[in-house]
């Protein structure tokens, strides 16, 4: 892949079927030339067999065809050929990215064989890129000097010593998931919204990632403490010069001392003294604090193919009524009073985001 990406490694999609096999239908489509493995489509299908989507969509922030751009077209077109033979077929691709060399084929390969596609915007995913020596270093002081961080900190440290740790063992990953699960619940909780990490699946997804990762540095659960107290985490990734901001919580007791914040700071300052890091990826959601401390955007699109053309223009229509709603905040605004008093006193608001984001 011209920009690798921990979801799209073998690890990521075995441990996606091993957490989700009772709901999860792999489908590997693979490409060769000769001998030589040139291309992997991981795809889940459901369970009519025909409606087909990314293996890693429901876990992560970019997904993707896998082969090298010389191959990208013709492994497309292969692909599409192949699931064009299954009758009503529909493939749904979210959080592809915007730059990958397969957003620019897609029309070609998928039209030329029947198929009907509607490619619309998903996600403006923030990123800090660290650049140069000499901007780094600007960086990081700037950081440092913030008046909001110091003052966060100094908070913090009224209730005791601050330690920072970077857990990337899966024993030492083990042990603080508990923790790390409870908080995040309890958060979600307080707000009226449903943590992913209620669903004993996503806990086992991240504890197998962990293992699958074990001794290789990727998966790295950040941790802000004060005296033996955790109040701030992060369950991210160190990748190929990317590191993730992927699933971060905190102390909901301790929100107005903002440790959340304060860790994200640490990681980019430790980041900008890495020379292996070009980025810390702020990942998918457009939360305000992202859009601060990113200085670029890389964007995600959402794509549905189907061979049904009464599917293309539902989903079609579907995409415009729910833009013109959020373009009129009245509108917006009533609807979400029908759909609150619709539902049940006792009955949590779903979260608006597959990670649950802070």
């Amino acid at each position: 892949m011209g920009r690798p990406e921990v979801f799209y490694t073998w690890e990521w999609a075995l441990a996606v079927q091993f957490a989700y096999q009772s709901s999860c239908q792999p489908v590997l489509l693979l490409g060769y030339e000769g001998q030589d493995l040139v291309g992997v489509a991981s795809l889940c299908a459901s369970t009519s067999g025909n409606d087909f989507s990314f293996l890693a969509a429901n876990t992560a922030d970019y997904c993707d065809f896998l082969t090298e751009a010389a191959h990208r077209r013709k492994f497309v077109g292969a692909v599409f050929s192949e699931l064009r033979s299954i009758a009503g077929a529909s493939v749904t691709l979210a959080n592809l990215p915007a730059d990958s060399y397969t957003a620019q084929v897609l029309r070609e390969e998928t039209t030329s064989r029947g198929f009907h596609l509607f490619l619309r915007p998903a996600y403006d995913c923030a990123q800090i890129e660290l650049g140069s020596g000499e901007r780094r270093q600007e960086l990081k002081n700037s950081l440092a000097h913030k008046k909001k961080l110091r003052r966060y900190l100094r908070e913090l440290e009224r209730e005791g010593a601050i330690t920072f740790a970077h857990l990337q063992t899966s024993n030492q990953i083990e042990d603080a998931l508990p923790a790390f699960a409870e908080a995040h619940v309890a958060r979600f909780r307080s707000t009226g919204r449903v943590s992913s990490l209620s669903s004993a699946e996503r806990r086992g997804f991240l504890l197998e990632l962990a293992r699958r990762f074990d001794g290789q540095g990727v998966v790295t659960l950040s941790v802000l403490k004060i005296e033996d107290r955790a109040v701030a985490w992060n369950y991210g990734f160190q990748f190929y010069g990317s590191w993730f901001w992927y699933q971060p919580t905190f102390d909901g007791g301790l929100e107005k001392k903002s440790p959340g914040y304060c860790l994200l700071a640490r990681i980019v300052m430790e980041a900008c003294d890495m020379d292996c890091m070009e980025i810390v990826d702020l990942g998918l959601g457009a939360e305000g604090y992202k859009e601060r401390f990113g200085n670029r955007v890389r964007r995600t699109l959402h794509a549905t193919v189907n061979q049904s053309r009464f599917r293309h223009w539902r989903e079609v229509v579907r995409y415009g009524a729910a833009s013109t709603v959020k373009r009129s905040p009245t509108v917006e605004t009533a609807l979400r009073r029908v759909l609150r008093s619709s539902r049940s006193p006792e009955a949590p608001v779903p979260a608006s985001d597959k990670k649950d984001l802070d």
